[in-house]
């Protein structure tokens, strides 16, 4: 893809599963020319993840839809890496590879000649991103790392749910994978800031990037709450810890999300529901106090919110610019007009079904935007046309 932004990058992907591969999609979409290498019998684990999977005109399965989420636009080539030809062959894809993404456990690739020491050395140029669920170092290196464990032992189950006391309290993972999709977010930082070091140096180097590091460092605000104060945080349901109010109300219909960040908003939504008073009240009129009396404002708002639908409520807050929105299903998602404005659903050419749904990227670049060239190749589909194309080099 010449007019790609990273159409000068050519990307070796031995990652599988969801953290390696969000990176290398991202990759592919900016336009690198991304390699995946997969086991000839069973390919990247995500294609046995179904149901449910892309089916044909016979509603017989195709590819599962886990994988077609994180593996558009990349070839796929089939060699076995525990095989002397295997190694041979991913060796020399690597010397003419800019980067390479694996996601093995810890010191896995060194006893086939792949890991970054034995690849630097036919290819100094090579920045290599390792992403292991513990890093390379430390007592816990050589565990295994899925996201569910993560988000336990990073500290983010602990503060998804609703508090213990109440029906149906405790910890809760979150309803994506969201631990490998930061690691791969990160990756992709971390990639394009060793070529831009990579451009003045002439040097490539090591990336040693870990599921653990990832979700403790995106615990964000949370995490300075109990650093600056040694107290653990709490959950809280689908309230903050330091903003009121900004949770899920009810309606008549169903629910509403407010979301107000400022005391103006704060006084708006009070006008809008009828209550000026409230924002006057030196209980509520600051979010420190609102933050302080929460247990008796939010049964307050509770009492004002179930008299108007989700819709109503969303017409006049909006009119006064208080933030707020509904809570959709995925079928709600991709039907919101906006959504819809904005082409987040994409149909990918896929050579069975003629094409593929996927979700567009988020990026919108003026000058090399995103393309979507293919969906998730078929196992294998590509070998023999990269390998013939390197071994004429």
């Amino acid at each position: 893809m010449s007019d790609g932004a990273l159409s000068h990058l050519r990307v070796l992907d031995l990652s599988r599963v969801l953290a390696g591969p969000w990176a290398s999609q991202m990759l592919a979409d900016l336009g690198a020319d991304v390699i995946k290498i997969e086991h000839p019998d069973r390919g990247d684990d995500t294609r046995g993840w179904g149901p449910p999977y892309l089916t044909d005109a016979e509603g017989q399965p195709v590819e599962s839809a886990y994988f077609l989420c994180t593996n558009r636009n990349k070839q796929s080539v089939a060699l076995d890496m525990a095989t002397a030809e295997g190694q041979a062959q991913i060796r020399a894809l690597a010397a003419q590879s800019d980067i390479v993404v694996e996601n093995f456990k810890v010191g896995g690739l060194a006893r086939y000649g792949l890991d970054y020491a034995s690849l630097s050395e036919i290819n100094p140029r090579l920045i290599y991103c390792s992403i292991t669920g513990f890093g390379q170092t430390g007592p816990y290196a050589q565990r295994p790392g899925y996201d569910f464990m993560i988000q336990g032992m990073g500290g983010l189950m602990s503060l998804t749910g609703l508090p213990d006391g109440e029906a149906g309290g405790g910890p809760v993972k979150v309803g994506v994978a969201l631990t490998d999709v930061l690691t791969g977010l990160h990756a992709v930082a971390g990639i394009l800031a060793a070529v831009a070091w990579r451009e003045k140096s002439g040097e490539g180097q090591h990336i040693d990037l870990a599921l653990l590091d990832v979700q403790v460092s995106c615990l964000a605000n949370q995490a300075l709450n109990y650093l600056v104060t040694g107290q653990s945080p709490q959950r809280l349901g689908n309230a903050h810890p330091s903003i009121v109010p900004y949770q899920a109300f009810p309606t008549a219909d169903g629910d509403l999300i407010l979301a107000v960040g400022n005391d103006s908003q704060f006084a708006s939504f009070c006008r809008v529901a009828g209550h000026p008073a409230w924002s006057a009240d030196p209980r509520f009129a600051t979010n420190a106090a609102r933050v302080e009396h929460r247990k008796t404002l939010v049964p307050l708002l509770r009492q004002a919110t179930v008299r108007k639908t989700t819709a109503e409520w969303i017409d006049v807050l909006e009119a006064a610019n208080v933030p707020c929105g509904p809570i959709n299903t995925l079928e709600q998602v991709f039907a919101d007009p906006h959504v819809v404005a904005r082409g987040l659903r994409v149909d990918v050419p896929h050579p069975v079904t003629g094409t593929a749904p996927a979700v567009a990227s988020p990026l919108r670049l003026s000058r090399t935007p995103v393309r979507y060239r293919h969906a998730a190749p078929a196992l294998g589909a590509d070998t023999e046309q990269v390998l013939r194309q390197f071994q004429s080099r």
